[in-house]
């Protein structure tokens, strides 16, 4: 296991990670309990963040210890983890709310409550991804729940409500303005870190060595620039050997392989968004032909250059948002 602190992650890098970090909003729900009450929730293959909106509660993470709720709580919760919220009715007994209370009410928004019952908690949770290119995940590897108290000031509730919003209002962008929020959370709760006596960046196997997230913070910044092993390893410090091993140790795959993966993702984007041409979305992809970029293109998404561009034109395919 890496023992290189991030603690001492530059600003710059965390910049760069930011900027490139794409997030896609799975789901959204109100979880509104009364008192005397619980809400259970099974395991879902995405991290959820919790923002506790009002009111006081207990919630535990994958059957751990209880943690207590209060108002502009937010939680960072691992993928594939179970959790439940419960509030006393003051005779130390709670009732399970069941599952089957998943349902849209009348604003067609996705609500977990008891009818005609105050809500004593009212917390907003949202399942989404966050990822630098299809291959790297910020919470994938997170182990552990990321806790930080937030004051109204800082109008993290504020967001969440835009983001329940837009799901609802279903206009144009809609997808693009709600992972736009959800990202402003995201780098509001990075600030608080930068802030913060435990960084939450110790969580996580990407950002725990901080020689190799400097040289992925240049990838995931210029995935276009003429890269090598050896440019990577002088930035990163480290002789070629120590680099690729700690590398691949951390992602689970090759510099080069990583970095493909980002230059596919850039282009991508480039040609969804805008009318370059083919042969410069290539060279700005960091490829020398364009017959290399088309066959590194197909076999990443499976369709040539073109063809992707003009599905997502007719509103076919993935838009980048």
């Amino acid at each position: 296991m890496i023992a290189v602190s991030a603690s001492k992650l530059s600003t710059a890098d965390l910049n760069n990670l930011m900027r490139a970090l794409e997030i896609d909003v799975v789901a959204l729900t109100e979880i509104l309990v009364p008192r005397g009450h619980r809400v259970e929730m099974g395991m879902i293959d995405t991290p959820a963040i919790h923002y506790n909106l009002k009111g006081s509660g207990r919630i535990s993470i994958n059957r751990g210890p209880n943690m207590q709720l209060m108002p502009h709580l937010l939680i960072i919760v691992p993928p594939n983890t179970p959790f439940s919220i419960e509030v006393d009715g003051g005779d130390g007994t709670t009732r399970l709310i069941n599952r089957d209370c998943w349902k849209r009410d009348e604003e067609g928004i996705l609500r977990v409550a008891v009818p005609n019952e105050k809500p004593e908690v009212v917390q907003i949770c949202g399942f989404f991804n966050a990822s630098f290119g299809q291959s790297v995940g910020l919470f994938r590897d997170l182990r552990e729940p990321v806790v930080e108290q937030f004051e109204p000031s800082d109008k993290i509730d504020g967001k969440l409500r835009e983001v329940m919003n837009e799901l609802l209002s279903q206009e144009l962008g809609m997808g693009a303005m709600t992972a736009s929020l959800l990202k402003q959370v995201i780098i509001a709760l990075a600030r608080r870190s930068l802030k913060s006596s435990q960084s939450w960046t110790d969580r996580f196997s990407i950002l725990a060595d901080r020689q190799i997230t400097r040289a992925f913070a240049d990838m995931v910044a210029r995935p276009g620039a003429a890269h090598t092993v050896q440019s990577l390893a002088h930035t990163a410090s480290l002789s070629r050997s120590a680099f690729m091993a700690r590398f691949s140790e951390i992602f689970g795959r090759s510099p080069m392989a990583i970095l493909r993966d980002l230059r596919m993702r850039q282009a991508a984007l480039d040609l969804a968004t805008t009318t370059t041409p083919v042969d410069v979305v290539a060279h700005n992809a960091g490829y020398e032909s364009r017959s290399s970029f088309v066959r590194a293109f197909r076999k990443a998404y499976d369709v040539d250059p073109s063809e992707y561009r003009q599905s997502v034109k007719n509103g076919e395919g993935d838009k980048g948002a």
